[in-house]
């Protein structure tokens, strides 16, 4: 469910003391090291920074929350209307509010982007210009992950996207003479401390590899916001990390906040089976969005109410219990030992996490004493060192819920030691010099991502489409596949939702035989989850993966996917006897959980909401509504059947309606809408 931005769619980046190459060979641990510029308006820091650098700016800015807004809006504003100083942003994920599309949109929309983000909110100006196609021709913007959907329209962001693996993006940035880095921090009382926060995940790197080329360390600019979480432990930096140190005035705005989104029935179903294939005392990463709510959700209740956690799965598939892939890689008891948390980014879900026990597996990095805790032969005086020094959960950059924010504000001394932010190179890989001990860290590794489609021979497709168009990015999901096939009893999860809808269009299958472009190829192809199930395909030959695929496809489309394999020569026997699943469908599933949601087991929102009661009526009201007026035919009989109806009785519809506008519709397009809002809110009752 919804992201605001999926409700839209569905209707329809001196002074000589500080220059960088001359500060290479000071030492920052001396008293006499030079200390930052520091300034208080944005202006000062934009003439600054380009004072100190002469000729076309190469700057870099972190990913999420951790880019400076103010600080590259005000230095686009000097630069966009001067050609002479050419300047190139390489950066990726540059978040940007919704904006409505059209007056259903704005009506929903707008009061809530005023309250969840605030009207002060710094929207990006690059990415304005760019949604115009309308960068001046010496402003190049290179991203390596989009906010997701954003900029498929965008032939200026599309022509200048890079396809990197996020470990790669370091020595790409280096390779790019990258002459300035620009980052959001944490400060302390005196500012004597500053904090990387969210983003330890390429800064660290981004230096060693320039400096690694011989180049000079690029110009440092911190931009202090009071509104960003501290974090010490990995992240924290002298104020002389930096050369300059913006404290601008506040008003802050607030950060930039994922909203929560409900979660459907068929995603409820992937995170139960997903869940199954988790085993105590492992390693746990994970991606965002529904998939990934629902199984955080799916692992509290299996620890803080297996019985509850066991009537998901019965209703789902009784014999779960007895799947090969849930005997060799899993388990449904609660966690005796707890998880250690290892993710790319930490979201709403591992909070969720930690509150309830699950994650609570610590780590230290010290080889010899990972080996006796794993092989039970550790003293007290091991397990005392552990529960002392550990660290229960790593990233390397965070993005979730106001609420989230909150929490980490708001941990305690215990709580900020077990949380350590790391470098990229370091969560997303093994190869970063610390092999060994990572292994004896990360055993039974379970790596949770989703994808947008699969295919029935095993290649994964997450980040674009088969004309070339990019929907996201690689990001870091190649490196956890990668990483799966590297360490001993882990597994890669792919998930996925069996159908997807497209604009005038039914139901599509995203299983299908072939597609015009892959993310993940085959030849590492492991597990896929969609609603129906799981399907193993580690060392499986062809033929097993077509079936297995097919078991977890939709129905409707399993007989076709079945013909093409058999035409293309994958299934051997011509006759091979498959079973065809009348029960995998939307009606099946939904009438199975039926009973769940009814109980509260499956709570629309299972790790909170942003939206009002009104709007989260609203939201699923909205999504009916889309999807029953996706082709021509049931648009027309929904309308018809909304002209026929009453308009809004009960008090609940009445607020709803209101809170679109529609109370006193004025004008043939608003009385139809009054009504179409009105029936959906009537179909999606409870």
């Amino acid at each position: 469910m919804v992201h605001p931005q999926r409700v839209a769619d569905h209707f329809l980046i001196l002074d000589e003391a500080i220059r960088p190459d001359l500060r290479d060979d000071v030492d920052m641990t001396s008293p006499h090291a030079p200390q930052p510029h520091r300034l208080d308006h944005l202006d000062d820091a934009v003439e600054t920074l380009l004072a100190s650098i002469d000729g076309p700016l190469h700057v870099a800015a972190p990913l999420g929350i951790g880019k400076p807004h103010r600080l590259l809006n005000a230095l686009y504003a000097r630069v966009e209307k001067d050609p002479s100083r050419a300047v190139h942003l390489y950066t990726a994920l540059s978040l940007d509010p919704p904006v409505p599309a059209n007056d259903l949109q704005r009506r929903f929309l707008a009061p809530f982007v005023t309250r969840h983000f605030g009207d002060d909110f710094p929207r990006l100006a690059y990415v304005q210009a760019q949604k115009r196609d309308a960068l001046p021709a010496h402003i190049e913007i290179e991203e390596f992950y989009m906010q997701s959907g954003a900029l498929l329209r965008s032939r200026q962001a599309q022509s200048r996207y890079a396809s990197l693996n996020y470990t790669h993006v370091a020595r790409a940035i280096a390779e790019r003479g990258v002459n300035c880095l620009v980052q959001k921090v944490a400060a302390n009382a005196d500012g004597s401390r500053l904090s990387l926060s969210s983003n330890t995940d390429l800064t660290f790197d981004a230096i060693d590899a320039i400096l690694a080329r011989g180049l000079p360390r690029p110009l440092m600019v911190a931009e202090v916001d009071p509104e960003l979480p501290w974090l010490d432990n990995g992240a924290a930096v002298d104020a002389d990390f930096f050369d300059i140190v913006l404290t601008p005035p506040g008003p802050y705005p607030k950060l930039f906040a994922l909203p929560r989104q409900p979660v459907a029935d068929a995603e409820y179903a992937i995170g139960f089976y997903a869940s199954t294939l988790v085993r105590d005392g492992g390693t746990l990463q994970i991606g965002i969005g529904a998939l990934a709510d629902a199984l955080c959700h799916a692992l509290v209740l299996r620890h803080t109410d297996n019985a509850a956690y066991r009537r998901v799965l019965q209703a789902l598939d009784p014999e779960i219990e007895r799947h090969p892939a849930v005997i060799a890689s899993g388990g449904l008891d609660p966690f005796e030992h707890g998880l250690y948390g290892c993710s790319e980014m930490i979201n709403e879900g591992f909070r969720k996490l930690v509150q309830s026990g699950v994650l609570r597996r610590k780590v230290v990095d010290d080889e010899p004493l990972m080996r006796r805790i794993n092989d039970g032969s550790a003293s007290d005086g091991d397990r005392e060192r552990i529960e002392r020094e550990g660290e229960y959960l790593h990233g390397a950059f965070y993005l979730g819920s106001h609420e989230f924010y909150d929490w980490l504000r708001g941990l305690d001394d215990a709580g900020q030691r077990a949380i350590g932010m790391r470098r990229v190179s370091e969560v997303n890989e093994l190869y970063g010099g610390r092999e060994t001990l990572e292994r004896v860290q990360r055993h039974d590794a379970r790596f949770f991502n989703t994808c947008m489609m699969a295919t029935a021979l095993g290649a994964a497709v997450s980040d674009g489409l088969a004309d070339g168009r990019v929907v996201s990015g690689v990001g870091g999901q190649y490196n956890f596949v990668a990483m799966a096939h590297a360490l001993p009893e882990a597994r890669s999860v792919l998930m996925l939702r069996a159908t997807r809808e497209e604009p005038g269009c039914p139901a599509i299958s995203s299983i299908v035989w072939n597609y015009g472009h892959s993310t993940i190829p085959r030849h590492l192809r492991d597990v896929f989850v969609s609603e129906y199930g799981i399907a193993d395909l580690h060392g499986a030959c062809d033929e097993d993966c077509v079936q297995s695929m097919a078991a977890i496809t939709d129905s409707r489309f399993q007989h076709a996917l079945l013909s093409t394999a058999n035409h293309n020569g994958k299934l051997y026997d011509q006759h091979v006897k498959f079973r065809l699943s009348g029960r995998n469908t939307p009606e099946c599933l939904q009438s199975a959980l039926a009973p769940l949601r009814r109980d509260g087991i499956l709570p629309d929102y299972p790790l909170g909401s942003d939206f009002t009661p009104v709007e989260q009526r609203l939201v699923k009201a909205l999504t009916w509504l889309k999807a029953n007026t996706a082709t021509r035919a049931t648009k027309l009989k929904t309308i018809a059947r909304a002209l026929m109806g009453a308009r809004a009785s009960s008090t609940e519809d009445i607020e709803a309606v209101a809170r679109m506008g529609y109370e006193n519709p004025s004008g043939l397009d608003e009385t139809l809408y009054s009504k179409l809002v009105a029936l959906a809110l009537r179909e999606t009752a409870e």
